[in-house]
């Protein structure tokens, strides 16, 4: 297919352009294969440039022959562009409507993009699963390395090598794979070098209406057991869920089978009703015509908070059985692809400062999250639309702005302890849903591996670990915290993100500069002090 197909009107002159912060400008609309872009040529004025990709959904109006068209971005900017000329505003609605809403990934941006940046570093080869294990490895030989699952023999979601108890041997892995849901078998997602204990994560078992056992997966999740101790598993649907997948052959651990186990259930939601969540709260932050109890309602109405408040609970229960019970612990829900990885990484942020660094954050993200040595989380999937579209897919679900955000609770209540900025994260919020680069791209290994993601485009992280780059996203107030951290839960320690949600309305531009200008004292302050030393 050519771009060329779907672009009826290239070109439009005399477009007013209104968006956030700036004054209305008006110039000449173009339309590329990937982008919507409109310059002027008034002095000082700064161009858009829009990937279609981030284009959630969009409106037309018309009053005569003038045409508005209202764009809605999954970052949750609205722009408006008023178009002279009905044909030509249609013409431009059908094309950005076609364009945004490819079905093929291989015709997304990130396959055509060249970098203007000298890469130095390579991305794609960065967070190695030989390099992450070298960490364990030298305070450990309880885990080792299995390539059971070259190409993909075993678990499509799963990457060719895995993390996996040393007196385990791969035959047994196998039989449990088959136990699992997606043969998604037991495997190592942490290891506490303070006492040796591990969160390990999996597929929920396949116990089924029968009480199906499987002895090689009891083995496996008991060969991380010291002698005398006993473990914790972390489901992460509430005991009724649990009981009611067993229907449809899913189900949880039986205590009579798993008897050095204790089970918790901690309820997190997921799919259509986080999805339903975001569009309240996007549609309550963006209504300023709100009174205060108002407001107030409409935010406790989303849910949100309360989203954010379940996960931060149970990623600091997991952070507590590993740090202060000195039990290991296996985490799991369905699939083990959404709410798993929030608690699985939030527990580690919470115990390893290595994961509170830039490069560390970005480790965590790697092997968690996409592919290094377990079941990725679906982005493609997750993350094709926004809080504005109207066809919206079961599958849709802000899972991973969820877990940043928990990520930004910490970081406000613990503002020393990381090396990254909020900058940083909302750059990772923006780069999920539209990027140039390839880093999440796909919904599992297998599927990137296919897509030839590392030879075809660019790693996110080749761009962010730039030197010139990497200095916009660091933190001022950084100093190494070796310690574990502890966030408070309590309803009113958490706080609404403005940053992501308040970010276009006027309000929160005065709030961004006045940060700024504390950065800016806090530097001034310590070129003085090194100054006088």
């Amino acid at each position: 297919m050519e771009f060329a197909e779907l672009i009826k009107t290239p070109r439009v002159d005399n477009v007013v352009l209104h968006r956030p912060f700036y004054p209305a400008v008006e110039g000449t609309l173009c339309l590329t294969g990937h982008h919507l872009i409109l310059s002027s040529r008034q002095d000082n004025t700064e161009e858009l440039w829009l990937l279609h990709s981030n284009i959630d959904a969009i409106d037309k109006r018309f009053v005569g022959s003038l045409g508005t068209i209202i764009i809605k971005c999954k970052d949750f900017r609205i722009i408006q562009l008023d178009i002279p000329g009905m044909e030509e505003c249609l013409n431009i609605a059908s094309s950005i409507e076609a364009l945004s809403t490819l079905d093929s990934i291989t015709l997304m941006y990130p396959f055509f993009y060249r970098p203007m940046f000298e890469v130095v570093e390579d991305g794609w080869h960065s967070f190695l699963p030989e390099q992450e294990f070298e960490l364990y490895s030298s305070a450990t030989s309880e885990w080792r390395l299995s390539y059971i699952n070259k190409e993909f023999a075993v678990c499509l979601s799963y990457p060719p090598i895995v993390i996996v108890p040393n007196s385990i041997d791969d035959e047994a892995v196998r039989k449990v794979a088959t136990f699992r849901h997606g043969g998604r078998f037991p495997v190592l997602s942490y290891y506490h070098k303070k006492n040796g204990m591990v969160i390990m994560r999996s597929g929920q078992p396949l116990t089924g209406t029968n009480g199906r056992r499987c002895k090689e997966d009891e083995k496996l999740i008991n060969a991380t057991l010291r002698a005398g101790k006993r473990g914790y598993i972390i489901d992460t649907r509430s005991l009724n869920v649990a009981q009611q997948a067993r229907a449809k052959g899913g189900g949880f651990e039986q205590e009579a089978h798993y008897p050095q186990w204790r089970r918790i259930h901690k309820s997190i939601e997921r799919y259509h009703i986080l999805q339903e969540s975001l569009i309240k709260l996007v549609e309550a932050c963006n209504d300023q015509t709100h009174s205060m109890d108002r407001w107030l309602s409409k935010l406790e109405t989303s849910n949100w908070l309360t989203h954010i408040k379940e996960i931060l609970t149970t990623a600091c229960l997991a952070a507590q059985c590993i740090d202060r019970e000195a039990a290991s612990v296996l985490i799991h829900g369905t699939e083990g692809t959404d709410s798993t990885l929030q608690v699985t990484s939030l527990a580690q942020i919470i115990l390893e400062p290595r994961s509170r660094t830039i490069h560390g954050f970005e480790a965590l993200i790697e092997r968690e999250w996409l592919q290094v040595r377990k079941a990725g989380h679906p982005f493609q999937q997750r993350c094709a639309q926004s809080a504005y579209c109207n066809s919206k897919q079961k599958w849709e679900s802000p899972v991973f702005l969820l877990f940043l955000d928990c990520v930004w609770q910490i970081l406000r209540q613990f503002p020393c302890s990381f090396e990254f900025n909020e900058h940083f994260l909302i750059t990772l919020f923006e780069h999920v849903y539209a990027s140039q680069f390839g880093t999440f791209l796909g919904n599992n290994e297998s599927e990137r591996c296919k897509l030839k993601l590392q030879q075809k485009t660019m790693s996110l992280w080749s761009w962010v670990n730039q030197p010139s780059e990497l200095s916009k996203f660091t933190n001022p107030l950084f100093e190494a915290n070796n310690f574990v951290i502890w966030p408070s839960v309590a309803p009113q320690s958490l706080q609404l993100w403005e940053g992501i949600f308040l970010r276009w309305n006027r309000s929160s531009k005065y709030l961004d500069e006045a940060y700024e200008e504390m950065v800016n004292i806090i530097e001034y302050n310590k070129e003085l002090q090194a100054k006088s030393i």
